[in-house]
Formats: C-alpha cells, sequence, structure tokens
C-alpha cells in the first residue's frame, strides 16, 4: 500500500495542503487510557506525522469496558508499548517518541522539550493535568484538554470550548480553581460533558490509577461516551492544525 493510498480519503477531504500540513505537525498526547487511546488512534488514522505518547500505566482487566488498547491479550502490557504498535501498524511512517512516565514536575521539562503544534491532554490525575496545562501555555503550547467523561452516558452532551466556558463538570470546575490560582483564566479548549455526573460507587479491584479511587470511590463509565471525549479532542486538534496560518 502506498502512502498516497493510504491517505487518499483524507486527502479528497482535505486537499494535499491538508494533508501535507498534518503529516508536517507533531502532536504530544499525555494519557493513553479510555480518552487518550481514541485520540490517539484518530491522530494516527488521519495521518499526523510525529505522535510523542506519554503514560506510565499497565493496561488491566478493569480498563477492558472502555479503553482502546484493552485486549484480553493485552492485559499486563504497557500502553505506551501497545500504543506504539497500533500507530506504526496504522500509518508505518508516523514518527513516534515514548515517554514511560507520570506527568509531573520532574519529567515536564522532558516531555515538553520538542518543538511541538499542540499538546492533547488526557490525564485523570487533577494536579498532573494542571501541571501540563500550565507548563504547556507557558510554552506557548496550545492545549486541548479533556475534562471528565466517567459518570457520563448521554453523548449529545459532550461540547468543546474555552475553560471559561465549562460547566456542569466537577473536574473542570476544580481545574479552573487550581488555574485561577495560576493566573490562568482562558485560553484553554476543552473537551466536557453539560450532563451531571452519576452513578458513584465504591472503588473495585483493579481500578487503582484514578485519583478518584484513591479517595476511596471511582465513577463509572461507558465504551462510547469516553471514545467520543478522545474522538472530540481530535477533532479540534485536527481542526487547530488546519486554521493555523
Amino acid at each position: 500500500m502506498t502512502t498516497s493510498t493510504r491517505h487518499a480519503r483524507t486527502e479528497r477531504l482535505l486537499g494535499n495542503d491538508g494533508v501535507k500540513r498534518l503529516k508536517e505537525a507533531h502532536i504530544t498526547l499525555c494519557g493513553l487510557g479510555a480518552v487518550g487511546s481514541f485520540a490517539a488512534e484518530a491522530l494516527a488514522r488521519a495521518g499526523v506525522g510525529h505522535l510523542s505518547i506519554v503514560d506510565f500505566d499497565v493496561i488491566s482487566q478493569s480498563n477492558i469496558n472502555r479503553q482502546l488498547y484493552a485486549l484480553t491479550s493485552t492485559v499486563g502490557m504497557k500502553k505506551t508499548a501497545v500504543a506504539e504498535a497500533r500507530i506504526k501498524d496504522i500509518n508505518p511512517q508516523c514518527e513516534v517518541t515514548i515517554f514511560d512516565c507520570k506527568v509531573g514536575e520532574e519529567t515536564l521539562d522532558a516531555i515538553l522539550a520538542p518543538p511541538m503544534d499542540l499538546v492533547v491532554d488526557a490525564i485523570d490525575s487533577l494536579y498532573s493535568k494542571v501541571n501540563l496545562i500550565k507548563d504547556a501555555m507557558d510554552h506557548g503550547i496550545p492545549v486541548i484538554s479533556s475534562m471528565g467523561a466517567a459518570g457520563k452516558k448521554d453523548a449529545s452532551a459532550v461540547v468543546c470550548g474555552d475553560i471559561s466556558e465549562t460547566a456542569y463538570c466537577p473536574l473542570a470546575r476544580m481545574v479552573r480553581r487550581h488555574l485561577h490560582r495560576r493566573g490562568i483564566y482562558e485560553g484553554v479548549r476543552c473537551i466536557y460533558s453539560r450532563e451531571q455526573a452519576q452513578d458513584r460507587h465504591t472503588a473495585s479491584p483493579g481500578d487503582t490509577t484514578s485519583e478518584e479511587t484513591a479517595s476511596g470511590l471511582v465513577l463509572g463509565s461507558i465504551s462510547y461516551l469516553t471514545a467520543i471525549f478522545g474522538l472530540h479532542a481530535a477533532s479540534e486538534a485536527i481542526r487547530m492544525l488546519l486554521e493555523r496560518e
């Protein structure tokens, strides 16, 4: 299969210049779970030429209900390793840079060091999310951030807007509060839901990576809703790349 055949349908839609712009783009994707895995999938299939992927975790059985990389055959494997193999299988010409680590103060300089066009934030942890947004903005890198997808079922309620416009989302409220303390009030594109969160339960075995679990509680989630968040993030990233002067 030639490169032109691989992206022929995309070129029919975006034109040669659009395909070229995506091929030359570098996107850093932080978090390869329920949202990030679907964002990575869409970006790879669209022909983005360089993807930096960031995650420290391994796949568990509890991920199978909603994460693209989670299969019976991949349980126990590193998410970054599974993601890289899948991206390369989709588009062998895509350059993949792996950061097999947590997003934190000690790793952000390395994660954000290479020249890049934008960052997609699909992290669960509040403080890692806020630190990533703040550091990316300090570097002048546009950010698309996923807010809370758990506890939601209504696909029609998922929207995209500036962080200052977010509503009905407890995670977005906490992120806004922490960003306000750092002098940031707008300028972050967010994927969020206007649906009220529901279905809160005590943590179950295997759910050990989310901040909610650390407090003894975890929200339920459904396959299509978290996927929609990830696809929305990819859509927004591609729109921003194509509209850039």
